[in-house]
């Protein structure tokens, strides 16, 4: 009888934790409204990249030569003519739509692949014997004794500029930045007083690494990943607007931005749209990782907390 009333008691207050936490996440938001705000306006962006080149990939790609340079704020032709018309009188709210997936693509799968390889690289590092980890170290430092962009213009050179080469470079890049991370918090947790009771209850090392020290060191990674999301972005922009990125007829904001610069003194608005949805993209990521670095940390999170009640 009473197995029988614990088990409902049980599973009632897991439910109420699973409920719990993600109002225990919003509350934290929404005691840093910037950080708030800059959520909404990525869940906006990853909406357009996930469903904006199914709903307007064919009006983005439709040339309209008489709405060519169109200015913007003109509804004549309208809503999607709203931020004007490029070169060719495509409307550009439409390609500043379509251009969001790719642009995500790249940023999210260089800034995926670097995180994965490069935290798997400094566990190893920091967990394995001297010589194992002066070796993993020592290629991190040959990939960073070459600067970022550097690196990948000469290979960009070599290979074709796809979505696929650019994720490759743009990851390879960023690896060591996650490997000296990870290692330098490993050498750091794995000296803790619970990581000393697994090894004398007889965890296995994979066990003690995968259960015990990477949730502790995964919450830096996170708040890392995070901001080299806006900086991967960047980087991407750059290329394209190097002449070395995505090439039409794919299309990303940066690329956008290097076809609408010869027109900037007849139409300014062809470059200015897609670098201010660069600029407000990479401002919130900074905001969220600025938000992210206080809220998953356990010493500092009282001030989202107690700024949270006050609100209330």
């Amino acid at each position: 009888m009473s197995s029988e009333m614990v088990n409902p008691t049980f599973e009632s207050e897991q439910k109420a934790n699973a409920v719990s936490a993600p109002m225990r996440v919003l509350r934290l938001l929404w005691a840093d409204k910037f950080a708030f705000v800059a959520v909404l306006f990525l869940i906006v962006i990853f909406a357009f990249a996930i469903f904006g080149p199914a709903l307007l990939g064919d009006v983005a790609a439709k040339t309209n030569l008489r709405a060519r340079n169109a200015a913007p704020f003109v509804l004549d032709r309208g809503f999607l003519y709203i931020l004007g018309g490029d070169a060719l009188g495509r409307p550009l709210l439409a390609r500043i739509i379509v251009a969001a997936q790719n642009t995500m693509v790249i940023a999210a799968g260089a800034v995926s692949a670097s995180l994965v390889i490069g935290t798997m690289l400094g566990l190893v590092a920091g967990y394995a014997g001297r010589w194992t980890g002066e070796i993993v170290m020592r290629l991190a430092d040959v990939i960073m004794s070459f600067p970022s962009l550097l690196l990948a213009v000469i290979v960009l050179y070599m290979l074709e500029p796809s979505i696929a080469n650019l994720v490759l470079v743009l990851a390879i890049t960023r690896i060591p930045i996650y490997l000296r991370t990870t290692r330098a918090e490993m050498l750091e947790v794995r000296e803790r007083m619970f990581v000393q009771a697994a090894r004398v209850m007889g965890a296995s090392n994979i066990r003690i690494v995968f259960r015990h020290i990477l949730p502790v060191i995964l919450p830096t990674l996170l708040t890392i990943g995070t901001l080299d999301f806006a900086f991967v972005m960047l980087a991407e922009s750059a290329l394209s607007f190097l002449g070395i990125g995505i090439q039409p007829p794919e299309i990303t904001w940066g690329l956008m931005v290097s076809q609408g610069r010869q027109y900037l003194t007849s139409a300014w608005w062809l470059a200015f749209w897609p670098g201010l949805a660069i600029i407000l993209t990479t401002m919130s990521l900074n905001l969220l990782s600025s938000w992210m670095r206080i809220a998953l940390n356990p010493t500092q999170r009282w001030r989202l907390e107690t700024g949270g009640k006050k609100n209330d």
